[in-house]
């Protein structure tokens, strides 16, 4: 869901990157639908096809060559739930087919070392760096990359990297200059390969219940002040009809800057800005020239005092600080809540299966409301919350690269007849995977080209075929309301979170080309402050401000501020002003 770096043109990099997901269960870039070989043993992978390179190429090995002897490889998991309910149920990740279509091209079997739901995945896998339980492929933060980096716990990917990577993975890798691939080198060595993707995937929406809206009398909210009265009319006009006092306004789970379901849009409406997701702070440029973090300004106090007053009246979940992001979920597919601030992708999940369940739900996407008008939404300058990387001691690090070649080969047009996630294919807990940088806007672009000219089918060749003709197909039956392939709650959410021009990406593109954004102005690597007290002071801002939501004094706010800074912070500002000074690209 989930998900930094900067370029040799800072221009170009606004368009590609930005810092973390999703959608992962987070991961930014949610598919409705995957696809596989349909005869992995007798079609001729294109990435080892297309290479186009001259005879003295043609002696590097194959990008997808076949092992001559199985090659096993080590992995760890935190996943979430298939999106897809055709999905067969009861599956656990180390049954993907992804997985048996992998081992049948390149003869590379993986095996998990654990596989725990996602929220238990951060506790897991600290246990396993600190005992050096490491798998030889690993999905990394920025936090956890810099760690092992600095423990000399992972391995060069140089070598594998220019002798395995694909011609269309070498496209996406160099698609911002390079930059994002020099950011996980040190001492000449590839320490990783990053997941950089276009950095308004992190932009955020308002996503509310139009129908509610309708029911009640109602238009949508631009101000904070009118999404007060909608919110509160959500609590106390019984906007479902069922004669029962049942709903609540605004959804939100105990992880307050989080993937989803968190209160970053909520705090843009206040010309706040926090955080950019998964518990990384934001930082703007102030009226002196430097940087400042967000999380400590003085707008975060008038945010503060809604949400008390939210509480109070029960627009927000009076046991919100108890509710996970599955248990936010939960509310959502039951009908129970009518306002969600997150990400362009929402109705690919979970707001399809509400729809699939409520046939009368209708959700709509928003600009975020602001004080006077519409907000700006906190746009990262750079998006690569996600990297990967393998052990030092991983006896295979090419095997990695052939992973990712393969998950791109995934895309091609060739493997079209068994994109049924019916059968097991689930992407989300494929790793290790990358996309194209500008995979959503490419689609909303070519869908929306054969729309209009009526065309019947996707003529694209290319890897970029597989996402794009499943978007459009979708979008077709949804429009016809076509349910022999697959439920119209699915058809909509890839529709409307993806093409729709009102929809999901819709919308995002409006706030990109309205300049309706502020931008996170930090994207380095973590400072040494922020990761050996980021922790600390992470935790010690959801204790003060969830304190402050359920009622404390408004007080406590600048009690937090004092302690946040002076328990490490003030060294952080210093740390990463520092970077500003020397690194960043003005």
């Amino acid at each position: 869901m989930k998900w930094h770096k900067s370029w040799s043109v800072i221009v170009s990099l606004s368009l590609v990157l930005s810092v973390t997901a999703a959608c992962s269960s987070k991961d930014g870039n949610k598919e409705g639908a995957s696809s596989s070989p349909s005869s992995s043993a007798s079609v001729a992978p294109s990435a080892s096809s297309e290479s186009g390179e001259a005879s003295a190429e043609t002696t590097k090995p194959e990008p997808l060559g076949k092992y001559p002897e199985t090659v096993t490889v080590t992995e760890v998991i935190g996943y979430n739930p298939p999106e897809d309910p055709r999905t067969p149920s009861g599956m656990t990740p180390d049954q993907n087919k992804y997985l048996v279509d992998l081992k049948e091209m390149t003869n590379i079997e993986v095996k998990f070392k654990w596989m725990v739901p996602n929220n238990q995945y951060e506790q897991k896998f600290s246990l396993a760096l600190a005992s050096g339980d490491l798998p030889d492929i690993m999905e990394l933060d920025q936090k956890n990359f810099e760690k092992l980096k600095n423990q000399n716990m992972l391995g060069d990917l140089t070598e594998a990297y220019e002798q395995y990577a694909s011609p269309d993975l070498r496209k996406y890798m160099e698609s911002d200059g390079g930059f994002a691939m020099k950011t996980f080198s040190s001492d000449g060595k590839q320490l990783a390969i990053p997941a950089f993707e276009d950095p308004f995937l992190s932009t955020q929406l308002l996503w509310i219940r139009k129908d509610w809206l309708d029911t009640l009398g109602m238009q949508p909210p631009t101000t904070m002040a009118e999404l007060d009265k909608v919110a509160e009319a959500f609590v106390t006009q019984d906007p479902d009809r069922n004669n029962k006092n049942d709903t609540y306004g605004v959804s939100l789970q105990k992880e307050l800057f989080f993937w989803g379901f968190d209160l970053r849009g909520f705090f843009n409406g206040f010309g706040a800005y926090p955080s950019v997701g998964d518990k990384q702070s934001a930082w703007i440029k102030g009226s002196d020239g430097k940087l400042a973090p967000g999380l400590i300004q003085p707008e975060m106090k008038a945010g503060l005092e809604m949400l008390q007053s939210w509480y109070k009246r029960g627009i927000i979940n009076k046991e919100f600080a108890l509710k996970d992001e599955n248990k936010a979920v939960e509310d959502i597919v039951g009908g129970k809540v009518g306002i969600s601030y997150g990400e362009w992708w929402y109705p690919n999940w979970p707001l399809n299966s509400h729809m699939d369940k409520d046939p009368k739900a209708e959700w709509i996407a928003l600009q975020i409301p602001g004080l006077d008008g519409p907000g700006k939404s906190l746009v990262p300058k750079l998006r690569a919350g996600k990297v990967f990387a393998v052990s030092k001691d991983m006896k295979h690090p090419e095997a990695a690269i052939k992973m990712l070649n393969f998950y791109i080969e995934m895309g091609y047009k060739k493997y079209k007849d068994d994109e049924k996630a019916a059968k097991g294919y689930v992407y989300n807990w494929f790793n290790p995977r990358i996309y194209n940088p500008a995979d959503i806007d490419n689609i909303y672009t070519e869908v929306n080209k054969a729309l209009d000219a009526g065309q019947t089918e996707i003529t694209l060749e290319d890897e970029n075929f597989s996402n794009v003709d499943s978007v459009f197909r979708a979008t077709k039956e949804y429009l016809a309301k076509d349910t022999s392939r697959q439920s119209l709650g699915i058809s909509w959410g890839q529709y409307y979170s993806r093409a729709a021009k009102d929809g999901g990406w819709g919308t995002t593109k409006k706030v990109k080309e309205s300049n309706q954004f502020v931008n996170n102005e930090f994207y380095g690597l973590p400072t040494e402050t922020i990761v050996s007290k980021g922790g600390q002071l992470d935790k010690l801002m959801q204790e003060s401000f969830t304190k402050i939501i359920m009622g404390a004094s408004l007080d406590e706010f600048d009690k937090f501020v004092a302690s946040w800074k002076s328990l490490g912070g003030d060294k952080i500002i210093e740390e990463v002003n520092a970077w500003y000074d020397t690194q960043a690209v003005k």
